[in-house]
């Protein structure tokens, strides 16, 4: 079964329609990235996974169940959602980590917090430091064991990198890389960088316009050779080619498809 499914997705919002007939499914286990041009709804469909935007009943769903039959809380616990901007609340990291289970009411030991540092590739006496004085890279991977102390199935990542510096970049993609192995976490990724992209995704889904314009495996559709014309164009700005397929015609095979493995 589906870690996730969305079935004839759409959102309007202000009266204009932010997505448009969105149906994808991601596999346990799996990196999905979500990659297109600003204003393309990409975040948007993100939060739509976990109710921060409200889809039509019957349009998502968690392990084959309709993510608006469930109680909001309960979901966002098995969908985590880390942002592009990893913000820190008042206190210390341990303040921090603590944040999701404090508010059920629940108590988390500070073994386990040092445990959940461990994770994210940090030092497990960064528990008492103010969350203030953390680098960029570190406040992120906070916001990550943040999340992963909610004990989620699933981690919805908005741009998680987009702020840092290359050598802290790929200190959150190794970290995410480790706890989809260690937890066998599901990751839905959403990125403005295709190079990212193609590092870290298995399948990459490029959105338009809140449509779906491909998805296929990472490797066949960012190859820059032999990769989707659309796909291409989008990772080099070209946005005149990204709204049609001719090239994929030009080299004599077939535009590459929209895929649901």
């Amino acid at each position: 079964m589906a870690a996730l499914e969305v079935r004839h997705l759409s959102l309007v919002r202000g009266g204009h329609e932010v997505l448009h007939d969105i149906s994808l499914t991601v596999e346990p286990g799996e990196v999905f990235g979500i990659i297109g041009p600003s204003g393309s709804g990409k975040s948007s469909l993100l939060r739509c996974l976990n109710r921060l935007e409200e889809p039509a009943p019957g349009t998502v769903f968690l392990h084959g169940e309709d993510i608006t039959t469930l109680p909001v809380v309960a979901l966002r616990r098995r969908v985590g959602m880390v942002f592009q901007q990893p913000a820190m609340f008042p206190g210390t990291v341990a303040d921090n980590i603590i944040y999701g289970p404090s508010l059920r009411g629940e108590t988390l030991a500070p073994e386990r917090v040092k445990e959940l540092l461990e994770m994210v590739l940090l030092e497990p006496d960064l528990a008492g430091r103010p969350a203030a004085e953390l680098s960029g890279g570190q406040a992120q991977r906070v916001a990550i064991a943040r999340a992963l102390a909610n004990e989620p199935d699933i981690l919805l990542l908005d741009e998680p990198t987009s702020s840092l510096d290359p050598i802290a970049t790929r200190a959150v993609e190794e970290t995410l890389d480790a706890l989809r192995g260690r937890l066998g976490l599901t990751l839905v990724w959403v990125s403005h960088a295709v190079e990212q992209a193609r590092r870290v995704a298995d399948r990459v889904l490029l959105l338009d316009g809140g449509r779906v314009v491909a998805l296929d495996r990472a490797e066949r559709l960012l190859d820059p050779e032999t990769g989707d014309e659309r796909a291409l164009a989008f990772a080099q700005g070209d946005s005149n080619g990204l709204h049609h397929d001719v090239g994929s015609r030009e080299r004599g095979r077939p535009a590459v498809p929209v895929e649901e493995m």
